[in-house]
Order: structure tokens, then C-alpha cells, then sequence
């Protein structure tokens, strides 16, 4: 045996078909495009979402709702998982410039503290909202809370 009589298993290796190159080739004339129309011609695209020119889905489904483009959206951050992190990181100042570098929150984020849990030790909270029950329970566990 040597490499000049290898060969690909039977059947394995299939012949491309080249299409438009002329009739004898038996894939001639419309290239298998079929006759005439927009799909038989260059720069043919289908639109997103098309369903043959029955009604598409999107349009068929009701529209519920509002989302209003105006909204704030904040990352909640509870009392009990601040007890955690300042457990853990022996964590004085709560800020988004610690979450960040912790990779908690990612730069655009808000932070809005909210009251579930309590706090064991005094922490120096700033956040971009939070709510009464959460600065309560910091006042009270002798913490103080800046909204910023």
C-alpha cells in the first residue's frame, strides 16, 4: 500500500452539480430557477415573517399593554444581601463604584435598596433610590443612606 492508491470510500465523495452551464449540462436555460417571477432573478429576498401572503403572526395577534419609554429601571439590592456582602468582603460603604468592582452591577445600572432582611452592622449606603422600610432599618442599625 502506498499513498498514490488511496482512494475515498465508494459512494462517500459526491459530484458538485454545476448549474448554468449551458443545456448539456442538463441545469441550462433557468438554472433551476424555474420561469420568469421575482424569485427567478438576482437580489431576490423574501421579507422577514413572510407566510405565503396569508396573514403574518405578528399582525394577526393582538397588541396588549404599554411600555413606557421613559421608565427607570433599577437594580434591587435587599438588606440581607448587603448583610451577606459586608459579611463576607468586611464592607464598611456600600456604592455602586464597590458593586461594580465586585461585578455585581455592570456602569449603567441603578441601585435601589430595598428592606428585606436586617442589618447586624452599621453601613454607609449610597444608592440611586431606596425605599422607607430600607432606610429605616440602616438609621436603625446606626447606618446612613445617601441617595445620590
Amino acid at each position: 500500500m502506498d499513498l498514490s492508491t488511496l482512494k475515498p470510500a465508494e459512494g462517500s465523495v459526491k459530484k458538485r452539480i454545476r448549474i448554468a452551464r449551458g443545456q448539456g449540462s442538463g441545469k441550462g436555460g433557468t438554472a433551476t430557477r424555474g420561469h420568469k417571477g421575482a424569485k427567478s432573478r438576482s437580489g431576490y429576498k423574501r421579507k422577514r415573517g413572510f407566510e405565503g401572503g396569508q396573514m403574518p403572526i405578528q399582525q394577526r395577534l393582538p397588541k396588549r399593554g404599554f411600555k413606557n419609554p421613559n421608565r427607570t429601571e433599577y437594580i434591587a439590592v435587599n438588606l440581607d444581601y448587603l448583610q451577606e456582602l459586608s459579611d463576607k468582603f468586611d464592607l464598611k460603604e456600600v456604592s455602586p463604584e464597590v458593586l461594580k468592582k465586585m461585578g455585581i452591577i455592570k456602569s449603567s445600572d441603578l441601585i435601589k435598596v430595598l428592606g428585606r432582611g436586617e442589618l447586624k452592622n452599621s453601613l454607609k449606603i449610597s444608592a440611586n433610590a431606596a425605599s422607607e422600610t430600607a432606610i429605616k432599618a440602616v438609621e436603625a442599625g446606626g447606618g446612613s443612606v445617601t441617595i445620590i
